[in-house]
């Protein structure tokens, strides 16, 4: 919401002040129909020839996470911590081989099940289930699974970066194409040069409208959007960053209750459970 309401007094101050100086909205509006057609337009063509399909479909998916803003906070990091704390608990008490019939069919298992949020994530999921399923196969040298953890975790925040430089690539795009824009304007104020001063006066400023809104929306939307969806996608990326650190951390053969505490120092500080609500809600932790 925040994003949404960023926006709305960007576009108040721009055109108040504009209207406060005595400007008109005559121009604006009647230009503007075709300058966006011509500059979004250009961004949009652009945009689909220099990305696949996937990742143009990606993109659509980052107008919502910029909307909604970060998805975890903090009843979500004592969520998986509580869930990573049953299992790390369940694998030292009775064995590795005691997690398969949780991790081969998570979606029957009722400790997923009490977690529907951790189940619907398809990356915490597989990130879960796979490593503890390597655990099983006896790959339990931490160092190695740290490494290929780490790997990973650099392969998804890559990937989902790809969408927030999409934005700020169209970003700088923008203003060259307001240029474009506002060339043809001036072209076609050229082609009637015998017009009245007044008619020329509005098809210059019809122009130039061009050049204005590719500016606009390069440095007032699609820029700060831009790093708005990194942010996001940065802040996401370090949920995952504790499932790492548990793993890690119960590999190093520490107990279940400090892999749990070094998960939670790897929250983000602002959305970081505290030592006192982590212990309550792991003396709470009830799994058939």
């Amino acid at each position: 919401m925040t994003t949404i309401g960023g926006l709305v007094f960007l576009l108040a101050m721009v055109f108040g002040g504009y209207v406060i100086a005595g400007g008109k909205f005559g121009i604006i509006l009647k230009s503007l129909p075709y300058e966006m057609m011509m500059i979004g337009g250009a961004a949009i063509g652009a945009l689909v020839m220099g990305n696949s399909m996937h990742s143009v479909k990606h993109t659509l998916g980052g107008f919502g996470k910029i909307i909604k803003g970060e998805r975890f906070h903090k009843h979500e990091y004592v969520d998986l911590l509580s869930l990573l704390y049953w299992f790390v608990r369940l694998a030292q008490t009775k064995g590795a081989m005691a997690l398969e019939a949780h991790i081969e069919k998570p979606s029957e298992s009722p400790a997923f099940q009490k977690f529907p949020k951790i189940l619907a994530d398809k990356i915490a999921l597989a990130m879960i289930c796979d490593y503890l399923r390597m655990v099983g196969m006896n790959a339990d040298d931490p160092h190695q699974i740290e490494d290929i953890m780490s790997k990973e975790l650099k392969k998804v925040r890559e990937e989902e970066l790809h969408v927030a430089h999409v934005f700020q690539n169209t970003a700088d795009a923008l203003p060259a194409l307001g240029i474009v824009a506002a060339v043809l304007g001036v072209i076609k104020t050229m082609a009637a040069i015998d017009s009245p001063p007044a008619v020329l006066g509005g098809m210059i400023g019809g122009a130039l409208v061009g050049t204005f809104l590719g500016i606009l929306l390069a440095y007032g939307v699609m820029g700060p959007m831009a790093t708005r969806l990194n942010g996001v996608i940065e802040e996401d990326c370090k949920y995952y960053e504790v499932i790492r650190a548990v793993l890690v951390a119960h590999l190093h053969g520490n107990a279940p209750q400090v892999a749990v505490e070094a998960g939670r120092k790897a929250a983000p500080s602002h959305s970081m459970p505290s030592f006192a609500e982590l212990e309550e809600a792991l003396q709470n932790l009830q799994i058939a």
